[in-house]
């Protein structure tokens, strides 16, 4: 927890509201601006699996490193970029560290709570040890941006940057003190000698191929991809909604800030409940929440009434995304768990690029409310197809 919150508290200085300032100066601007935005989201799309899958071979620990290590010197780069090409090369590399951070922490995670359970089969924590662990991400995602405009007030850009990277650097005290999860034990042959490992190649061949033939993996990288979509297409237009409305900004600040809020709180106790309840049923009730929570964003008129979507939006994220990661952690194999963490990682971020793109085509052609109801109806749709064809007991946790 200590290592994701600096290394995310530090990366997401660097994206808002830093980076836009930064590339508008080199003199970026329009559409070009915003691919440098977004492409580190891009790299991630790529090679989350790919990080996954080599950690699964090598042990997370080796991996946690190389992971801080582009958090900690790739900061340092940015003194010397020069033009909006520079700076669009360097954001590709910096979003390594994310792509490598992003499935190797949760894997770890997952396996600590393996370990736990098998020296307490009763005891089932893995969807609230995650939401404990997303606690600290979440907490980056805050602490980020309000430290970096705090600091660019008496600060140039480029010196928050070499900052960042000094606080980066922090990342590598506490995996010093990380242990190396169990080591995989590969395939035994007839004679009791375990089988050596297979070729680098052949194992990224293998670990695709279980990840692809795992429905938990594709049913749950599907409904959070659908998720994503939902909630960036709100974070991308409901400003823009708010001010043709004459609705106040310091009240969509208060909209996203309290959104953000019931997420990170609620994530350990949700996960706690889908420990319980099972898996797919709390990912349902997370989307159906969700479901009825959009619509309610047009009570932009209301006052503070405008807020109550936020918590539930909220309630409904912290419900979904713990028990997610833990119902495939679940169900994928213990060589491949890695590998199914790049998964869903790289369908989540096609949602983050696909929302505001395929929500701006939605606006443009239906109109801001009848866009969010049809949010609404794909969110309650996909709930209802988890019920009606995708819950037979090999996707459900029925752990006690």
């Amino acid at each position: 927890m200590l290592a994701d919150f600096v290394a995310r508290s530090a990366y997401q200085m660097g994206k808002t509201p830093l980076l836009p300032i930064f590339a508008a100066a080199l003199g970026a601007s329009g559409a070009f601006l915003g691919l440098i935005v977004s492409v580190s989201t891009v790299t991630g799309l790529f090679l989350k699996p790919l990080f996954g899958i080599l950690s699964d071979r090598w042990g997370r620990r080796v991996w946690l490193f190389v992971g801080a290590g582009f958090f900690a010197v790739t900061p340092f780069l940015y003194r010397f970029v020069q033009t909006p090409e520079q700076l669009l090369a360097l954001r590709l590399a910096h979003g390594l560290a994310t792509a490598i951070y992003g499935p190797v922490t949760l894997a770890y995670i997952a396996e600590l709570s393996r370990e736990a359970r098998r020296h307490s089969p009763v005891h089932q924590k893995t969807a609230e040890n995650i939401g404990w662990f997303q606690m600290a991400r979440s907490g980056g995602y805050i602490v980020g941006p309000a430290l970096a405009g705090w600091l660019l007030l008496s600060l140039e850009p480029v010196a928050v940057f070499t900052l960042i990277g000094i606080i980066s650097c922090g990342v590598f005290l506490p995996i010093l003190h990380l242990p190396e999860t169990r080591p995989l034990k590969w395939r035994k042959r007839k004679d009791g000698s375990t089988s050596a490992r297979p070729p680098i190649r052949q194992h990224i061949k293998n670990a695709i191929r279980d990840g692809g033939q795992s429905p938990a993996v594709w049913l749950t990288g599907g409904l959070e991809a659908v998720t994503f979509i939902a909630l960036y297409t709100l974070k991308a237009f409901l400003p823009l909604y708010a001010l043709e409305a004459g609705v106040s900004i310091v009240l969509v600040g208060l909209f996203f800030s309290l959104n953000e809020a019931a997420h990170v709180l609620g994530k350990p106790f949700c996960g706690r409940l889908g420990d319980r309840w099972g898996y797919l049923p709390t990912i349902s009730l997370g989307m159906l929440i969700l479901a009825a929570a959009l619509p309610l964003v047009r009570l932009l008129d209301q006052g503070l009434l405008f807020l109550l979507p936020a918590a539930l939006m909220g309630l409904a994220q912290a419900l979904i995304f713990p028990a997610a990661i833990a119902m495939v952690s679940d169900r994928i194999s213990p060589q491949h768990l890695g590998a199914g963490m790049g998964l869903i990682g790289m369908m989540q971020n096609f949602g983050k690029v696909a929302g505001p793109i395929l929500g701006g085509l939605a606006i443009s052609a239906l109109g801001y409310e009848a866009t969010l109801i049809s949010l609404s109806l794909m969110l309650a749709l996909g709930a209802a197809i988890i019920w009606s064809f995708c819950a037979p007991r090999k996707l459900i946790n029925t752990s006690p």
